[in-house]
């Protein structure tokens, strides 16, 4: 990308492209999805639109051309996300978790691999292809999203697989899988963490395994939700399930811990524009309000400084957030498509700020921002689920910046010079246990 920040003709016809199917395909079907009480028919709601989204190539736009995917650079599909998340970001999610669940195929999948599972994403005559991204587990016990990389030896996650000739028996609940497919029977394949090696805990003994819809032994079910509910999670028990040895990730054989940092920094830019797109569509809405109505004053409330004055504010800080998370999906694509610092730091300081944005627009439209003749309801309820999701802002995402920076190798002009940044075992876990040093006094001491 030029550093003038100019799109290329390229850009501006994908992001035209998005712009059009979200306003004339997306846009129509989404109030009565929204409003849908049961989780599995508001997700259904949306499947027309999605095969849409399938056949112009937007549901796998994030995929290589080579295996049939759009080929779209992470900066291309970022331009595209906003235009649909300012419509609605739950249906985007939807199409992001077909990234979660394959971009991990890409990176560290063997090339026999690629072709099947990436092939056959990309090759759905049906254009109903979905996949799933499986990490998180329940609170409670071991389990939790965000507190994966705990190195406690009995913290983590806590499903197995256990391997028995050329298959894997695996057992474990799962919770925030990110879609039970269509029909709640699952989709077409899920990319999910499991511990492969129980003789270890924490961090150690994680991997990746692709699992196929029709696997014996799995049952889903939706979860409801406050928002997104125009997309689906799931929870997901395993009890016996067998999977081909065939489907374990070569590349990612005990680095499990290391997919997820790499998969919630691949995504933090696509959910930073999320909640700016959120927030340019509660910006536009506030802005034809204040210019139509006047109060019961002599002029449209814009005219007032208090309100001019925030819009003002409001605007500037949507402009900047979506610089951020274009320089942060420019970063992944010159490094790899690794940014677990600066995809970290984005998604944090976007998502956050672009909450205050929508309120500060509910505050200057008044007590009217709560009626649902308009939308404000629905787009605050959508940018409040953005910092919590992906491990969670106070979670795993703060903690990967933490780690980065305590580093004794860390150079804090890093990101300045567009020096690539290396994400290690050894900066997990910070901060996740509870005083290291007096509990390992308190222990020797016992000892004694």
């Amino acid at each position: 990308m030029a550093i003038d920040f100019t799109m290329s003709a390229e850009q501006r016809k994908i992001q035209k492209m998005a712009r059009e199917f979200s306003e004339n395909i997306l846009a129509p079907v989404i109030p009565a999805s929204d409003k849908e009480p049961d989780p599995m028919l508001a997700y259904q709601k949306t499947k027309g639109a999605y095969i849409e989204a399938y056949k112009a190539g937007i549901a796998m736009a994030m995929l290589p051309k080579e295996y049939g995917g759009a080929g779209l650079s992470c900066l291309d599909y970022v331009i595209a996300c906003e235009e649909i998340t300012s419509i609605d970001p739950g249906f985007a999610c939807t199409c992001l978790c077909n990234g979660l669940g394959l971009m991990p195929v890409l990176w560290y999948g063997s090339e026999e691999q690629k072709k099947r599972f990436l092939g056959a994403a990309t090759s759905d005559p049906t254009g109903t292809y979905l996949s799933a991204w499986t990490a998180g587990e329940p609170p409670g016990g071991t389990g939790g999203t965000a507190n994966f990389d705990s190195p406690l030896p009995k913290a983590g996650i806590g499903m197995t697989a256990v391997r028995e000739g050329d298959h894997f028996v695996i057992n474990g609940k799962k919770k925030w899988s990110s879609s039970p497919g269509w029909d709640g029977l699952g989709t077409n394949t899920q990319t999910a963490i499991i511990r492969t090696d129980s003789s270890v805990g924490g961090t150690e003994g994680l991997s990746a395994i692709v699992i196929e819809r029709g696997t014996p032994g799995i049952t889903w079910t939706f979860l409801n939700k406050e928002g997104h509910r125009t997309t689906s999670n799931a929870f997901v028990v395993f009890k016996d399930a067998k999977v081909p040895v065939d489907n374990l990730l070569p590349g990612a054989v005990g680095n499990g811990d290391l997919v997820i940092n790499r998969n919630f920094a691949w995504s933090g830019p696509v959910a930073a524009i999320a909640a700016v797109g959120v927030a340019r569509a509660a910006y536009e809405d506030a802005l034809k309000f204040l210019k139509k109505n006047t109060a019961g004053s002599l002029t449209p409330i814009i005219r007032f400084q208090n309100a001019g004055y925030i819009m003002g504010d409001v605007a500037a800080k949507i402009e900047s957030a979506r610089y951020f998370a274009w320089r942060a999906a420019d970063y992944l694509d010159k490094h790899s498509q690794h940014a677990e610092l600066i995809g970290a730091m984005c998604k944090i300081n976007v998502t956050e700020t672009m909450i205050d944005c929508v309120y500060k627009c509910m505050q200057i439209v008044g007590v009217n921002s709560l009626s649902t003749e308009y939308k404000f309801g629905k787009y605050l309820r959508e940018a409040s689920i953005l910092p919590i999701y992906d491990g969670g802002n106070m979670g795993m995402q703060r903690r990967r910046v933490h780690g980065i920076i305590a580093d004794e190798n860390f150079n804090p002009r890093a990101i300045m010079d567009d020096d690539f940044v290396k994400f290690e075992k050894s900066m997990e876990a910070i901060g996740t246990v509870a005083d290291p040093v007096s509990k390992s006094r308190g222990i020797m001491q016992a000892a004694e």
